[in-house]
């Protein structure tokens, strides 16, 4: 994929049809236990491969440039999380992007710590040829993969802060839409943004969702481990149903964790409990508000 159009977008559907979707994808990962490998960081990945195995999904971690294009080949999606570079990644990223595109895999990127040394601009602009089905990360993150891009246009007048700060978000989700609409016209794929009220598009509809817990924040690896079951969906469903569907069984697991929950350690627990035990039809009924992308300027 080394050409991408800027203005083509996905064709829409309804509120209900999405739903439907996001049921479907829950029970698939849950009959199927699909592999999604990740490329992620030393601080969580032990959260990560949790949070995947928690929702049905079968989890691999790897750092290697030839374990990135073998498990390109044999699982269903792939995440790559940039959290903690080594640095063999200069090899082992753009190598596993060009492998998911040569296989036809999806795969899933989530820029964290964007700004932080040379190395992860240089592999976000590396990857712009390979781009991710999933882009994730929290506002200020898309906001500045938009820019790497040349995407931008003028979302920087939409910016409400200072860029990432460290792995933390200074602008709003809100900030953010035009920026990850254009990113997810780019990609051909979806892109979700996190904040207090999460947003989704693929680039011709918006959705918000709202949930999750404060508590999330209290732990290392929520944003992370989202990542990685958002790749577990995307080997069942098409990216903008598998961000949806990650997003809202994240909400959802995050309001009942917060329920059960007597602080911080305690929460961790209980919300892998609540990943492992939320149905289909939970997680279709969850808080959703879809909007058409046409009503977010062009940038």
């Amino acid at each position: 994929m080394s050409e991408h159009s800027t203005t083509t977008a996905s064709p829409t559907r309804t509120e209900a049809e999405l739903r439907t979707l996001m049921a479907r994808a829950v029970r698939e990962v849950r009959e199927t236990n699909p592999l999604a490998p990740s490329i992620t960081n030393t601080v969580t990945q032990n959260f990560v491969a949790n949070a995947q195995l928690a929702v049905g999904g079968s989890a691999a971690m790897v750092y290697l440039p030839d374990e990135g294009e073998c498990v390109a080949a044999l699982g269903g999606a792939v995440y790559i999380n940039l959290g903690t570079l080594l640095p063999v990644y200069e090899q082992t990223v753009p190598a596993t992007a060009r492998a998911c595109a040569a296989a036809g895999k999806p795969w899933v990127l989530d820029p964290v710590g964007i700004g932080i040394g040379s190395l992860r601009t240089q592999l976000i602009e590396a990857v712009r040829e390979n781009p991710p089905a999933i882009l994730r990360g929290n506002a200020s993150e898309i906001i500045a993969v938009a820019e790497l891009w040349g995407l931008a246009g003028n979302s920087s007048d939409d910016a409400s802060g200072d860029g990432p700060r460290g792995v933390d978000s200074t602008d709003s989700v809100d900030a953010a839409e035009r920026a990850a609409v254009a990113c997810a016209r780019f990609t051909g794929g979806a892109v979700a943004v996190s904040g207090a009220t999460d947003l989704v598009t693929d680039g011709a509809q918006v959705a918000r969702l709202s949930g999750g817990s404060p508590l999330m924040t209290c732990i290392t690896g929520s944003g992370c481990s989202l990542g990685g079951v958002a790749a577990v969906y995307a080997c069942v469903a098409d990216p903008f149903v598998a961000a949806l569907t990650a997003i809202a069984v994240y909400n959802l697991a995050g309001l009942r964790a917060a329920e059960a929950c007597s602080g911080s350690g305690s929460f961790q627990v209980a919300f892998l409990d609540a990943l492992y035990n939320l149905t289909a039809e939970e997680v279709a009924e969850a808080p959703l508000i879809l909007t058409d992308a046409s009503d977010t300027q062009a940038l």
